[in-house]
């Protein structure tokens, strides 16, 4: 039976994983495949699949140890047509399904229709990001952030390629790991993230930085948002299966839903950020727009300021620096209204938007205000208040205070 679905000898074990490897030039194990994924749509009303493992599937080094080379005898020309078949199937059953691959090899055609050539994938899983945000945050003091490598990272995919981007994954969290609200504030989520506390500089720090690096990654890192569960405000431990070593214990392996609903803890700020930021990509439809021009991007000040979807995006990223009557070029003159504020004293996040009477309504203005209002306290509101008259000069720059 075995033989029907792996490889024969050794090419049939993965030898990082421990598993087996079937062999996709057989029509049984397409069979099984392709009818696995009918099974879960038709059943259980899934609307997408993300590919695990894809370039292990596409190369026959898995890409253990490899320089990934595309056009020659590394790839397994059956694994790929087993892709290119499955998402055929899928967007042609079911044209509402949506297919997501992880990969990191950057195979051309990836997210290219069959029709096209391509392996038909929608999007691609942007695995770099969340590896460089770990360890940034890990091994690198807020002074030395490099803004080049978080621009690129960020935005190196190809025109035309989606991709999904996202902060944090089982990768970062698994066996022994830590959440990225963990590695930012540490043992004080147990004790300081009650409101009637005054807040630590490492809590305020934290909180600043998780959501920074939250919108930051939705704005630029694609054309899709993945929300690990729990990153949506800021998880406190890591995830764990139950497992020999840990007693067959389940006290890992659940999200604690419950610290976030919980109005005393500052969980609850972080999950308010959240709901506004997607709330904004709603408006905005921010992720649509694949051209974003970058207005400015500075190493020593440690700025990025660029456009999307209509909004202007400004960060600070600077840990001690405040800057007084920033001037930024803008597109389009006129004035200028903030429709998201991260808040923050040290790492500052502000989103413009153009203040159009036929683009934004006044009754729209005063639903987004009262959403806004209902999410955040009163010093925020305070805080929001004192930003609010920020004009446009008439050659076309802009004064901020960041």
């Amino acid at each position: 039976m075995q033989s029907h679905y792996f490889y024969k000898g050794q090419r049939g074990y993965h030898n990082v994983w421990d598993t087996r490897l079937f062999d996709y030039s057989q029509i049984e194990v397409k069979r099984f495949l392709l009818s696995n994924l009918r099974f879960w749509i038709e059943v259980y009303n899934f609307d997408g699949f993300r590919f695990d493992g894809v370039t292990s599937i596409l190369y026959k080094h898995h890409g253990i140890r490899k320089k990934f080379k595309y056009f020659n005898d590394d790839v397994d020309e059956d694994g790929l047509i087993y892709l290119s078949l499955a998402n055929q199937m899928l967007h042609k059953l079911y044209p509402w399904i949506i297919t997501i691959a992880e990969d990191v090899s950057g195979m051309p055609g990836l997210c290219k229709s069959v029709d096209e050539g391509g392996i038909g994938f929608d999007y691609r899983l942007g695995m770099g990001i969340p590896d460089m945000w770990n360890d940034i945050i890990k091994y690198k003091k807020e002074n030395e952030w490099d803004i080049e490598k978080i621009w690129n990272t960020l935005t190196n995919r190809r025109y035309g390629e989606g991709v999904i981007s996202y902060c944090e994954s089982h990768d970062q969290q698994l066996n022994g790991g830590q959440s990225l609200s963990f590695i930012l504030m540490g043992d004080e989520m147990y004790t300081e993230m009650g409101i009637d506390k005054i807040e630590s500089r490492k809590i305020h720090r934290g909180i600043s930085i998780h959501k920074l690096i939250r919108i930051l990654t939705m704005s630029i890192g694609g054309e899709g948002y993945l929300t690990f569960m729990g990153n949506e405000f800021g998880h406190i431990e890591w995830v764990e299966f139950p497992q020999k070593r840990n007693g067959y214990s389940y006290s890992h392996c659940r999200r604690q839903y419950s610290l976030c609903q919980n109005q005393h803890l500052r969980y609850k700020y972080l999950l308010a950020f959240e709901q506004s930021m997607l709330q904004l990509d709603e408006r905005y439809s921010i992720m649509e727009n694949v051209h974003f021009p970058q207005a400015k991007h500075d190493k020593e000040q440690q700025i990025i300021i660029f456009e999307r979807g209509g909004l202007v995006f400004v960060f600070n990223l600077h840990p001690h620096n405040s800057y007084k009557d920033f001037r930024i070029g803008v597109r389009l003159n006129g004035r200028y209204q903030i429709v998201l504020d991260s808040d923050a004293i040290h790492l500052v996040v502000l989103v413009f938007k153009m203040k159009n009477d036929q683009e934004i309504t006044s009754q729209e203005q005063k639903e987004f205000k009262k959403e806004e209002d209902e999410q955040i306290d009163l010093k925020q509101k305070e805080d929001l208040e004192k930003s609010q008259d920020l004009f446009t000069d008439s050659d076309q720059d802009s004064k901020l205070n960041i």
